[in-house]
């Protein structure tokens, strides 16, 4: 286990192999962002910002759910660090231990030749002594040298192998440098914003208690979170799509690849037939003359015949110009032809929402689903907001940073802060059915991840302006919200 000290402020010269992987899941990462950011801004285009206070609210709370993400993701790197620098560190001293035995074992050999004087094959030759003793020894001599050259060889590979375990260890210890350092600056991200949003509640909160009340509010969230779930099922087809459309492609180049091969096979065992019986017929043909000129002449050998006649075998093989000159050009037509029908390769972004579960797989969980989160239900589905419309979900009460649970398992298609949800995750499970978990602190899953049922997906609190510390749920069915109640064991 290595102990982190204070974190350095200085950047690391040296990219670790954590910052390649981690700068290339960005990447992949930012196609879908993309598509989702203008999937919500086409749903909010028709809406003023300007009087809604809960807005006001909406980058610190972005922000606050980010470096709590971050910390989580950190911790776990952190831990799975130490785990593997513990693994190099007990490997090193089997590699140590190895190559230690080795070296004493080489070292005694090398003594033991000293000892019996080092004579070489050239002096026992020419010794004069009994021939069977000299045999004996030159046979001694022989075992000798053999298990020096596997004793070196086996000694170059471990210390290579040490150097390897060394390079690895070091670059463990970098990242845990590296992870040190960005929990450093997100736990003072963390502790900027939590004060930056503690100071705009305190002047927003008559205002955003009165908001929350009003019946136009209301609908239009609830106009909101349907437009939402409406334009995600429609990109979450269009990807499933793509992901057809791209296993159909890579069926069909392995397809293209598994013939192609095959044929390089046929063409080989044809090229080495055709090569035997060219040789054979030379020989035949050879030993014909031989015998009627009388003179027997050693038989050629093959491979001379093959390449005195090179030029003659090569009109034979397939692809090749003349006759099967045909042929080959008919290969190389039927080679490409499933390639030419292929659609062409899709990117990260265009898959990333493809549903992760099978259709059916949620349906047949009814009933025996948990609850996302440990707490009392404080309004149900179907009760009456105020004087606004009825909740199409259920609140239930909890205290702020309580882990919210993924109900089933599926893929997260929608992880972003939206009016009147605050910070708001949508997990799609298959057969269009959709679980949505809103209001929380932070989101500590993106879009585009995997979830199993269970999975800590977000932690609960009171962003988007809510009153009171708590995750709004909802289950949804080809978009249209139905009671958890039959469903969830609340």
């Amino acid at each position: 286990m290595l102990s982190i000290g204070a974190a350095s402020a200085a950047p690391f010269a040296k990219m670790t192999e954590r910052s390649k992987q981690k700068a290339a899941a960005e990447a992949e990462r930012a196609g879908v962002q993309q598509k989702l950011s203008a999937l919500k801004k086409d749903i909010s285009k028709t809406e003023s910002a300007k009087d809604d206070a809960a807005d006001t609210l909406a980058e610190s709370e972005q922000a606050i759910s980010d470096a709590n993400r971050s910390l989580r993701d950190l911790q776990q790197e952190q831990a799975d660090t130490n785990v593997k620098l513990q693994q190099l560190s007990a490997e090193h001293d089997k590699l140590a231990a190895t190559v230690a035995q080795q070296k004493q074992q080489l070292a005694k050999l090398l003594r033991e030749q000293y000892v019996a004087g080092n004579e070489d094959r050239i002096k026992l030759l020419l010794s004069g002594d009994n021939p069977n003793r000299i045999n004996r020894d030159l046979q001694m001599l022989a075992y000798v040298s053999q298990a020096q050259a596997r004793l070196l060889e086996a000694l170059r590979a471990n210390l290579k192998a040490v150097e390897v375990n060394q390079a690895d260890a070091q670059n463990a210890k970098d990242e845990l440098e590296e992870i040190a350092q960005e929990q450093l600056q997100q736990k003072n991200k963390l502790e900027q914003e939590k004060a930056r949003r503690a100071a705009l509640l305190s002047t927003l909160s008559k205002k955003l208690v009165a908001q929350r009340k009003e019946a136009g509010n209301l609908e239009r969230d609830e106009q909101r979170m349907t437009g939402l779930v409406d334009k995600l099922n429609k990109l979450i087809a269009e990807q499933a799509a793509a992901a057809a459309a791209e296993k159909k492609r890579q069926e069909q180049l392995a397809a293209a690849k598994a013939a192609a091969k095959a044929k390089a096979e046929a063409d080989a065992r044809a090229l080495a037939k055709a090569r035997a019986a060219e040789a054979e017929r030379q020989r035949l043909a050879k030993a014909n003359n031989n015998s009627k000129s009388g003179t027997i002449k050693p038989a050629p050998n093959p491979a001379d015949a093959i390449d005195a006649d090179e030029p003659k075998v090569a009109a034979a093989r397939p692809g090749a110009g003349g006759a099967n000159g045909a042929t080959g050009a008919g290969r190389t037509a039927g080679t490409d032809a499933p390639q030419e029908d292929t659609p062409p390769p899709a990117k990260a972004a265009d898959i990333a929402l493809a549903p992760a579960a099978p259709a059916g797989a949620f349906a047949s969980l009814k009933g025996q689903l948990r609850a996302p989160v440990a707490g009392k239900v404080a309004a149900r589905f179907g009760s009456k907001r105020g004087d606004g419309p009825s909740w199409k979900g259920v609140f239930i009460r909890t205290a702020e940073g309580a882990d919210v649970h993924a109900v089933a398992g599926g893929r997260v298609v929608f992880a972003d802060w939206l009016r009147g949800f605050g910070n708001l995750i949508i997990v799609d499970h298959g057969g269009q059915y959709m679980s949505i978990y809103g209001n929380n602190q932070s989101l500590l899953k993106r879009a585009g991840d995997i979830v199993k049922a269970g999975d800590a997906i977000a932690s609960a609190g009171n962003s988007g302006g809510n009153e009171e510390s708590g995750l709004y749920f909802e289950l949804r069915h080809q978009g249209a919200p139905f009671d958890p109640a039959g469903w969830v064991k609340f």
